[in-house]
């Protein structure tokens, strides 16, 4: 069997704000920008890596939110709890210093985890938790 990753979606409270931090600080290219009915889903992703993408979209465009669900989605987002990413880099001290110089609220400053590898954490402008991690 042959399975790979083709999306994942993330939601954002802010498309500009959004589209910023990940085409500007994390460098990942634009691959589709679509506006319908005052809401708008742009897939972003990791230059060289076609098949790999991040769509951020409206998280209660699904009309099958419930004005509750939303609320709650809304107070898990502004906590950070509600959709997390990670990321791989070769250098996670040098990536942690690009993104901090932007101005991304960070979560964690690079240190050795346990588990084998090396991190950091940023919140993006949604809350969304994007980890950043160096394979030891």
């Amino acid at each position: 069997m042959d399975i790979t990753i083709q999306y994942t979606f993330l939601p954002h409270t802010d498309p500009e704000a959004s589209l910023g931090f990940y085409r500007d600080v994390l460098g990942f290219e634009v691959r589709n920008d679509v506006g319908y009915e005052g809401m708008r889903w742009i897939t972003v992703g990791p230059s060289g890596q076609p098949g790999t993408s991040v769509v951020l979209y409206p998280p209660t465009a699904d009309p099958g939110v419930t004005e509750d669900e939303g609320r709650t989605i809304a107070e898990m987002m502004a906590k950070g709890t509600f959709a997390s990413i990670v990321l791989a880099t070769a250098d996670v001290d040098g990536t942690f210093e690009q993104v901090q110089a932007s101005g991304a609220e960070v979560a964690q400053e690079p240190i050795d985890q346990p588990y084998g590898v090396r991190d950091c954490a940023f919140r993006d402008p949604a809350g969304n938790m994007v980890r950043i991690q160096e394979p030891r």
